[in-house]
């Protein structure tokens, strides 16, 4: 289907498409054997300038929106979710910089993350405060010039690559979700380390670690926006980049499909291929109709939501949920078409149904989505 990209979209995307084609799929299979982070390909796609794409032109970016990330994170997801996980935190850690970040942070940060000289991460996720943002434990305490830090975050994407990290802390327990603030943590910075990296399902070419604070001290002005404001960062930073991760499923389901159906295509059952199969046929069909309504959908979300709408939220869900399912089935049936080849490690589509599953639980699993949706709902509905 054409979507009527600009000139400069349709470059975006070509750009992203010789990469993932040339770099990134003769390699997936090694990066995902050896769990082994993809600083080389990212490199690449910093000298193709596609870190600067949603960092404002102020500070050294090209401003594009949301609807330009997800272009990207479609190509790269079609070739490994991994790598696309690794570009795509990049842009989580540095929304909270771009959405409260004082002016003087913004320059002091961004131009770097749009140069792909440094990379960024997001730190929200506790043991026990994941979908219960709430439960968060890490505590930021102001001693004179200095923010005191302490405690863990879990399974945080780019831990150990990164050398910018977006977190949040609590800095008043008495005031609830008022009381959480979001910090500028650096790599080096005193009292803060992070643990070995994580052995993972799927997406195995992104590093996830903890991040451990022991009194780690900070500036006064690494305070991201004001203090206690961090949950209404979080939350406006993710109602951006859920897209995105809607968009990796896109990708990750179209590059299913495009090992599959080639497969039945080739493979000979009862004396003929088994695309002539009408049950083979109706699963690759099933697989078609979900990408490309899933694609329109986010498509669509993406654009909606680089106009800053009431409904954001909403909108940001509903894309991430209908598109992570698709990806969950289309990978899925995609095994299931190519039968015991599909099983094996020697074909993609296998890792392809590990990393898909992760789609459905990081950035807000799907029920926690489909909470969110209900209570748009509810207050749409009680006008």
């Amino acid at each position: 289907m054409d979507y009527f990209l600009t000139e400069e979209q349709q470059m975006i995307v070509d750009i992203a498409r010789q990469i993932t084609d040339e770099r990134i799929i003769p390699i997936r299979a090694e990066l995902d054997e050896k769990h082994e982070f993809p600083r080389a390909i990212l490199n690449e796609m910093a000298q193709a300038d596609l870190f600067g794409v949603p960092i404002p032109e102020e500070y050294g970016g090209f401003g594009g929106g949301c609807f330009d990330i997800v272009l990207i994170l479609e190509q790269l997801s079609r070739g490994c979710v991994g790598v696309g996980t690794a570009f795509a935190a990049n842009f989580l850690g540095a929304y909270p910089i771009i959405i409260s970040g004082s002016e003087e942070m913004k320059q002091k940060y961004l131009p770097s993350i749009a140069t792909g000289k440094k990379f960024a991460a997001f730190g929200l996720t506790e043991a026990n405060a994941g979908s219960d943002a709430s439960g968060i434990q890490t505590t930021a305490v102001l001693d004179g010039d200095e923010w005191v830090i302490n405690g863990t975050k879990q399974w945080i994407t780019n831990g150990g690559e990164a050398q910018v990290y977006s977190i949040v802390a609590i800095t008043d327990r008495s005031k609830g979700p008022r009381g959480a603030s979001m910090f500028v943590i650096e790599e080096g910075d005193p009292g803060f380390s992070c643990g070995p990296k994580e052995k993972k399902m799927g997406i195995r070419a992104s590093s996830t670690t903890e991040l451990i604070f022991k009194d780690c001290r900070i500036p006064k002005d690494r305070l991201i926006g004001r203090k206690g404001t961090g949950f209404i960062t979080v939350m406006k930073t993710l109602d951006l980049s859920r897209p995105g991760i809607a968009a990796l499923g896109i990708g990750l389901a179209q590059g299913a499909l495009d090992e599959a159906a080639p497969y039945a295509k080739q493979r000979k059952q009862f004396g003929r291929p088994i695309i002539g199969f009408q049950a083979v046929q109706h699963l690759l069909a099933d697989m078609a109709i979900g990408i490309e309504s899933a694609r329109a959908l986010v498509y669509a979300a993406a654009k909606h939501i680089q106009a800053h709408p009431k409904d954001m939220s909403k909108a940001s869900s509903i894309c991430k949920v209908h598109a992570t399912d698709v990806a969950m089935k289309v990978t899925t049936d995609a095994v299931q078409v190519m039968g015991g080849y599909g099983y094996m490690c020697e074909y993609p589509v296998e890792k392809m149904m590990r990393d898909a599953k992760i789609l459905q639980i990081y950035e807000g699993t799907n029920q926690i989505q489909r909470n969110v949706i209900g209570q748009e709902l509810n207050k749409e509905y009680a006008k």
